[in-house]
């Protein structure tokens, strides 16, 4: 693929974005020694087991085993082809790629193509759909209604809030006349099809609220009615580029800002999140109608640890508030919720009492995660009744033995003991027997392992592996690192490696240093034509090794290799003699040859 933009623009592109800085957009990372590690956000872990490279431009995940350069990065995180990572990488640091946009379509399959379609339709839309607002009489109701909510100039031009004109047919003259065909608007949610057999337009009369992905380009639209209409609120179906339970809203723009403050609050409504954006809170995201998904749970878990939880203050806000907090938890985070009185949204309480008052007496008042379960299980229970209370202290002793730090755990259970007039020292067993039967009777602190887990165990892999292999991804290494090591080994067995992989990678390397390239485990990645071969690589480039190697140990390298591969070569001749005895009607001497591969066999295990 890389044919379509030159190699040298790639090369550009891609030493221009360190991989530490790209990774810490998605990843919150602490530097430990040379490296940083964080939480791996291709599988779900409570351990960081992924580590980046500054020096090496790579990165690996211990756990998982994924690996690779900065591009393999945001292909994975981004689900986007190889092209598509470097123009991401490209916007993030000013570059221009070259359009290849003709030979692109020419060569994509048609639903690639048509998603590319609908994007540019959808980025069309939001344009208009913003100016009819903000500029013409067409967009007077919507721009008027928008203003009455409070919002100014700017907070509707930074989320490129736009007005759908009340008639049937203009948004879909607008786009034939860009060159979409209705049929696949249709598809895509942005037209209609009538009863009576013609297109139409869909969000006619409503206020529009461009929906992007995280990359910042519109995917959909949720529209709502200024003049009575119906439905109140409408939006677009879900398609391949727009899926509920994945994206958030305001995310992209948020990003940075969640990464500074080192918090998220998430909301329900988007003009909860718009209101709080004009009021100076700036790391607010929604969810898209729908209740909050495992994915975007993990999702927000890979750039942050605390979520301030901000729904309505009605049942259905608190019983939404209950879902998603019990989530947020299920994947490691630290969980605030958020109270409001007289059962406002956040919108409405901006509005009546300010920003200001919204931050010092909504969000810093954020309640814990258990202090929030506690109060909310008593919905479920009538306190008065005593079968019902026992009940009730049964369920919040179950919510406090899943606390790890003892002194939390001590906080609510005397809070408890004191509200019900109960032993201290009861309540204390209890904990103890629900700990117990969780496997949760030892008080661990992950923190402190941070990378000793993953460097033991990457010793112990290491001395679990036959001396032979060990000695193959150990020169790898250095051939990684050192040309002219990869030239000395190339010179003396070639890609005669035992391992079929190892072979692979090396005759790859040995391509990569014929063209010129200097050393480079980040560049040299890219040349690797399956996942499975960069995560290898990324593992051997992250190995820790003396930085020199002589002459000797380079040596002492090939010898090892080099008589395992004898070794292996003189039991399959043995195989061939043996099968040749058992040919010739020689029992006695096919089983002496058996014996002989027998005993070079264990010879070669026990090394």
């Amino acid at each position: 693929m890389s044919n379509r933009i030159p190699e040298s623009v790639i090369e550009e592109i891609r030493n221009s974005n360190d991989i530490v800085d790209v990774v810490g957009e998605y990843v919150q990372l602490t530097k430990k020694s040379r490296n940083y590690f964080g939480l791996c956000p291709f599988h779900n872990e409570k351990t960081p087991s992924f580590s980046v490279s500054s020096d090496k431009q790579i990165f690996h995940c211990f756990g998982c085993g994924k690996g690779g350069n900065v591009l393999t990065f945001i292909r994975e995180i981004e689900g986007v082809s190889f092209q598509e990572a470097i123009r991401i990488l490209a916007d993030k640091s000013g570059h221009q790629v070259p359009d290849q946009e003709n030979s692109d379509r020419e060569e994509t399959d048609p639903k690639h193509q048509e998603n590319q379609t609908l994007l540019e339709a959808h980025g069309w839309l939001t344009k208009l759909y913003h100016h009819l607002l903000r500029h013409t009489k067409e967009g007077k109701d919507g721009y008027e209604h928008l203003v009455e909510r409070g919002l100014t100039d700017e907070v509707i031009d930074a989320f490129q809030l736009g007005f759908a004109p009340n008639s049937k047919e203009f948004t879909m003259k607008f786009l034939e006349n860009k060159g979409f065909h209705p049929q696949t608007m249709v598809k895509g949610g942005l037209l209609s099809y009538r009863e009576d057999g013609h297109y139409g337009d869909r969000f006619r009369g409503r206020v529009i609220f461009p929906i992007r992905n995280h990359q910042g380009k519109t995917v959909a639209f949720s529209g709502r009615s200024v003049n009575g209409g119906d439905p109140k609120y409408l939006n677009s179906p879900e398609t391949d580029l727009f899926q509920k339970g994945k994206l958030l809203y305001n995310f992209d723009l948020a990003r940075a800002e969640i990464r500074k403050q080192n918090e998220v609050v998430l909301f329900e409504g988007q003009m909860d999140v718009i209101s709080a954006y004009q009021g100076g809170i700036k790391h607010g995201i929604a969810t898209l109608g729908t209740a909050l998904t495992e994915p975007q749970a993990k999702l927000i878990r890979r750039y942050v640890e605390r979520v301030i939880v901000c729904y309505d203050a009605d049942r259905a806000g608190q019983d939404a508030s209950y879902k998603a907090a019990t989530i947020l938890k299920k994947v490691g985070c630290d969980v605030r919720v958020a109270q409001m009185k007289d059962g406002s949204d956040p919108d409405d309480y901006i509005r009546s009492y300010g920003s200001e008052s919204f931050r010092k007496h909504v969000l810093e008042a954020a309640v814990t995660y258990t202090g929030f379960m506690i109060n909310h299980l008593k919905q479920g229970f009538n306190l008065n009744n005593e079968g019902d209370r026992i009940q009730y202290i049964e369920r919040v002793l179950d919510e406090i033995s899943k606390i790890s730090k003892p002194l939390e755990r001590d906080h609510y259970l005397r809070e408890l003991a004191g509200e019900y007039d109960l032993s201290l020292e009861v309540l204390e067993q209890e904990i103890i027997n629900r700990r117990k039967k969780q496997g949760l009777d030892k008080d661990k602190n992950p923190e402190t392992s941070y990378t000793n887990n993953y460097k033991e165990t990457s010793r112990k892999k290491q001395k679990l592996l036959p001396a032979f292999h060990n000695a193959e991804r150990q020169l790898i290494y250095y051939m990684l690192h050192d040309a002219s090591v990869s030239y000395k080994v190339q010179e003396h067995i070639g890609g005669a490696f035992n391992l079929n992989e190892h072979q692979v990678i090396v005759t790859y390397l040995y391509a990569y240093y014929e063209e010129g390239y200097e050393a480079n485990p980040g560049q040299f990645i890219e040349q690797l034509p399956d996942a499975s071969l960069q995560s290898l690589v990324s593992e051997i480039a992250m190995l820790k090794l003396q930085p020199d190697l002589s002459d000797a140990e380079v040596n002492d390298y090939i010898r090892v290799i080099s008589n395992k591969r004898s070794e292996q070569e003189s039991i399959s001749s043995l195989e061939l003699e043996q099968k040749e005895a058992e040919r010739q009607n020689d029992p006695v001497k096919a089983a002496q040859i058996a014996m002989r591969i027998i005993e070079m066999k264990k010879q070669l295990r026990s090394q």
